[in-house]
């Protein structure tokens, strides 16, 4: 899965959930995308190889915590 937000690094993503952004996900060419529960993204976003990855908590369509 995919942030909506390119993500340069975790750090970044991390420091956005901290600040209260609103983070919203994708998965790009498969079934639904889970609202509630664990996710696991990456990044950055393809082309360029990805050189992170989370476990993430996501309520209602957003992520509210990042390990």
């Amino acid at each position: 899965m995919y942030t909506t937000v390119n993500f340069k690094t975790k750090k970044a993503l991390r420091e956005a959930v901290a600040a209260g952004q609103a983070v919203e996900y994708y998965q790009p060419g498969l079934g639904e995308t889970p609202r509630d529960g664990k996710i696991y993204v990456e990044g950055p976003h393809y082309p360029k190889p990805h050189s992170w990855y989370a476990e993430c908590t996501v309520r209602d369509g957003r992520i509210v915590g990042v390990k």
